[in-house]
């Protein structure tokens, strides 16, 4: 469901701490302030990371329940710890069983990194089923197609057009929203009758950040490999010039991402 190893999830972390909008947040805090007790939760949920970050954020006595498919990423999820936060677990494939996570008493989904992976389809259901039972949702890290380097070569756009294409995959939930998820989100959002608080929550990867960097280069060479697209060579050569710069220390890269709160409220 995340689809992600713990140490790959345990890299970006600070990185998505960092990233996340501080006025969203601040959307999310408000809006629950009042309730003496909270329910929460969080789908696709990794190692515990959104706990970590939204926890404290959050004045009531709160009960999480921590969901993911990844039964291994699950007993580390189950340590996570915080002194108002009551923490439960749950084995779950979302794709098949997403309406039962949702059924009983909730007052918020999270998700973080998710909703770029989901179809479009999966989507909608997510944002119905929310609606049906006014829920407010709290989305975080959703991928925007935003990509940019410093310095410039000549192939990123070629490669990150490939990259785009190999995200679009089937990752469990049908064809990948992807690059178009962020955009998606605040739509079907919207159309359910949600007020929907957003911001961009970008990664700014400096030439000190060499591991996440070198994760991302790799990864998306290979992605792009993977689509058939362009010339083995022509993808090589790019991913050589990419680690030549960041060996050096001359490289940098943004990467777009938008939080979301949508509120409930009107649906009340």
């Amino acid at each position: 469901m995340s689809g992600f190893t713990a140490s790959w999830l345990s890299l970006r972390e600070p990185y998505d701490a960092r990233a996340r909008n501080p006025r969203v947040l601040a959307a999310v805090a408000a809006a629950l302030a009042t309730l003496p007790s909270l329910a929460i939760v969080d789908l696709a949920c990794g190692t515990g990371a959104t706990l970590r970050a939204l926890a404290p954020q959050l004045p009531a006595r709160q009960n999480w329940k921590l969901v993911d498919n990844d039964l291994g990423l699950l007993v580390r999820a189950a340590k996570t710890s915080h002194s108002r936060a009551r923490v439960t677990t749950a084995a779950v494939d979302l794709a098949r069983d997403l309406e039962a996570v949702l059924d009983g008493h909730l007052d918020l989904i999270t998700t973080s990194a998710l909703l770029d992976l989901v179809s479009d389809r999966w989507l909608e259901r997510l944002a119905t089923e929310a609606a049906a039972r006014k829920l407010a949702l709290y989305a975080v890290l959703t991928y925007d197609g935003r990509v940019t380097f410093e310095p410039s070569d000549p192939f990123d756009a070629a490669i990150m057009s490939a990259v785009g294409i190999h995200q679009r995959r089937d990752q469990g939930f049908g064809p990948a929203l992807g690059p178009d998820a962020a955009k998606r989100v605040v739509a079907c959002l919207e159309i359910v009758g949600y007020t929907v608080v957003q911001g961009t929550a970008d990664w700014v990867l400096g030439p000190q950040d060499r591991e996440i960097q070198t994760e991302l280069l790799d990864s998306w060479a290979g992605a792009a490999r993977e689509t058939g697209n362009l010339p083995l060579a022509e993808i090589g050569a790019w991913h050589t010039r990419r680690r030549v710069a960041l060996v050096h220390g001359q490289s940098s890269i943004r990467v777009g991402h938008l939080d979301v709160f949508a509120d409930p409220i009107g649906l009340r």
